[in-house]
């Protein structure tokens, strides 16, 4: 009798990428060197990285809050997010850094450190926009520490 489907010495034939067979989630996400793709079923989310002042955690959601205060909500954890920042291609230094559990923000938006109120400011510094985020004050001094470190 015939087998239906595959037989023993059939092969793949669609490439595939380890990151992806291990995080099948990963399949809806592209990256290029400053934008990033998010596509479901009902909606694709384009992200300009050189707009987004910071990604913030909510259990298995993601929200990227961009410097001009638009949102976008992704089905994604913060962890995904940051393995999608590490493995794209980049020209310059890494423009993002996670701080504590809940945020990775832009460097190139961050205005001050204030550890003592427990705030981080970010703004462009010149479109009036201005988000001020609650960090921990052990990651504060990290990042104070970080900048104070890499000061050239």
């Amino acid at each position: 009798m015939p087998s239906v489907g595959r037989s023993a010495d059939s092969t793949i034939t669609k490439p595939f990428n380890l990151t992806e067979m291990q995080n099948p989630d990963m399949r809806r996400f592209r990256a290029t060197d400053n934008t990033l793709y998010f596509n479901t079923r009902d909606e694709l989310v384009r992200v300009p990285l050189d707009r987004v002042a910071y990604f913030e955690t909510d259990s298995n959601y993601c929200d990227v809050i961009f410097i001009n205060g638009l949102r976008a909500t992704l089905l994604t954890s913060l962890s995904n997010i940051e393995q999608i920042l590490d493995g794209r291609p980049r020209s310059e230094d890494a423009l993002f850094i996670r701080i504590g559990k809940r945020h990775i923000v832009n460097r190139r938006y961050i205005h001050s450190i204030n550890i003592p109120r427990q705030s981080l400011i970010l703004s462009d510094l010149c479109g009036g926009m201005v988000h001020k985020l609650t960090i921990s004050r052990e990651a504060l001094k990290s990042l104070k520490q970080f900048y104070i470190d890499n000061l050239q």
